[in-house]
């Protein structure tokens, strides 16, 4: 039954992870071009370039902070991990029994 359960879980959440794969590439992308503009927001020398980069920072944070299909993809994603983990696991677990009874 746990076997059966893992196997479920893990078919909806990847299917849920293939069904928001594009917004999590969009995803990110906001955050490469939130990233760019710190980094160039830290090397900026004058004010009004400081001010430029400041405002692309703040699209690129609210481009991404608005994409919630994303968020719903990376929480598949974390679930998806663990349901890894604990198929592993439970494999391990039977080779171990069945050293045991040898």
């Amino acid at each position: 039954m746990k076997i059966f359960l893992l196997v479920v879980v893990g078919v909806i959440a990847s299917l849920i992870l293939l069904g928001t794969l594009g917004p999590m590439i969009f995803l990110a992308i906001s955050l490469a071009i939130a990233y760019y503009g710190v980094r160039r927001f830290i090397l900026s020398d004058s004010f009004i370039g400081k001010i430029s980069w400041a405002l692309i920072v703040l699209i690129g944070l609210s481009l991404s902070l608005s994409n919630t299909a994303a968020f719903v993809g990376l929480v598949a994603f974390i679930v998806l991990y663990y349901t890894y983990k604990s198929w592993k696991k439970t494999k391990r677990d039977e080779y171990d029994e069945d050293w045991i009874l040898d």
